[in-house]
């Protein structure tokens, strides 16, 4: 890997985003809170809080960096039984 030691900081913001579809009656059981094994967003809000933690142990040859905040969001599509995250 490339020596970065020297290198300035600087002030950096990357987004991502994505979507998964599903059938109607998951969707609603999502949205309502009721399925069986709990908060799939709030699982799913910890999953990619945790992931971007250690975006340098994930992916090859990113060098560790300093994360001062993680934001994910959620955006539920009802007519499409889709939820938008970034």
């Amino acid at each position: 890997m490339v020596d970065v030691s020297d290198k300035k900081e600087t002030l950096r913001e990357a987004v991502a985003h994505g979507a998964i579809s599903m059938q109607p009656r998951t969707f609603e059981l999502i949205q309502d809170r009721k399925i069986s094994k709990g908060d799939v967003l709030g699982v799913a809000r910890v999953a990619g809080i945790m992931a971007a933690k250690r975006t340098a142990e994930l992916i090859p040859m990113c060098h560790p960096l300093s994360i001062t905040g993680i934001e994910i969001l959620f955006y539920p599509d009802p007519e499409k039984s889709r939820i938008e995250i970034e």
